[in-house]
């Protein structure tokens, strides 16, 4: 009996390896290091496509530059262009688990706005930017503004905690609402920064993936971004225009790699060599 046991033990130990599915990983050569994480902070390339992992916002752009809801479920405009209410999606939450509230989406525009300027526009046409519950906003303004079109230019969504702090101070800590979680523990600055996939992201049910908007489905559960600072990598470009899958191009090879991602990870579309394990 007890041999029997032993066998079985062993033949369990042995078949759990060949159950488990591989992580789905997508390694990135970005044209720089990350040397800013706070997508307010700067204007950087590289940052801004870190971010777009990292966060979400309210609306998003196509590939036309059209305005689409994104962290939204839809508004109303009503007084003549000047009151709008926004009402959130349900079920967005962060990556520390927290629900994502109509404070948390107030503090964090006005910290994005007092660096943009857009967003200074904005808050200069604006008598009021309130909550009216948890997951209801709405802007009285003091003449007609496109306040999508505004919230759409890199507006990103992060917990309330961290968007009170002054936006002329870096924030390094990263929580957002997207569809990877930035892993801090991971990070060496000028060498190497990782994604996990974040399994309670809720992609927008409706809309075509398109630049920022549409529905952002994540198909790796893990991106390295790997810095070569000194040489230039010789790889592939990928770029989404507008399907599930990006389109790769490949200098002086004819098999470019094969891709297991979608729009979700937008910086694989501004990277300088891509591959997949």
């Amino acid at each position: 009996m007890k041999r029997r046991r032993l066998l079985q033990s062993g033949l369990s130990l042995l078949a759990a390896p060949a159950l488990a599915q591989a992580a789905k990983v997508l390694r990135i050569i970005p044209e720089a290091d990350i040397a800013i994480l706070d997508p307010v902070w700067t204007t950087a390339t590289v940052t801004r496509d870190h971010a777009f992992m990292v966060f979400d916002t309210l609306y998003g752009f196509d590939a036309d530059y059209n305005v689409h809801p994104q962290m939204v479920e839809g508004h109303t405009v009503e007084d003549d262009g000047r009151t709008w209410t926004l009402k959130l999606r349900d079920g967005l939450r962060f990556h520390d688990s927290t629900p994502v509230l109509a404070r948390d989406v107030i503090a964090s525009v006005r910290r994005w706005a007092a660096r943009a300027s857009f967003g200074q526009t904005m808050m200069a046409t604006t008598d009021a930017f309130e909550a009216v519950d948890d997951r209801t906003l709405r802007v009285r303004l003091k003449k007609r503004f496109p306040v999508s079109l505004a919230l759409a230019d890199s507006a990103l969504i992060m917990p309330e905690r961290l968007a009170k702090v002054d936006a002329f101070v870096q924030i390094t800590e990263m929580v957002g609402s997207g569809p990877f979680r930035f892993l801090a523990n991971e990070h060496v600055s000028g060498s190497f920064a990782a994604y996990a996939k974040f399994t309670d992201y809720a992609p927008r049910p409706d809309g075509v993936p398109s630049s920022t908007s549409g529905p952002k489905v994540a198909y790796v559960d893990r991106v390295e971004w790997r810095v070569i600072p000194s040489q230039r990598p010789q790889c592939c470009r990928a770029r989404w225009t507008g399907g599930r899958q990006p389109t790769i191009s490949c200098r002086g090879s004819a098999n470019p790699p094969k891709s297991v991602c979608s729009g979700s990870a937008r910086s694989a579309a501004f990277a300088s060599c891509v591959s997949t394990t």
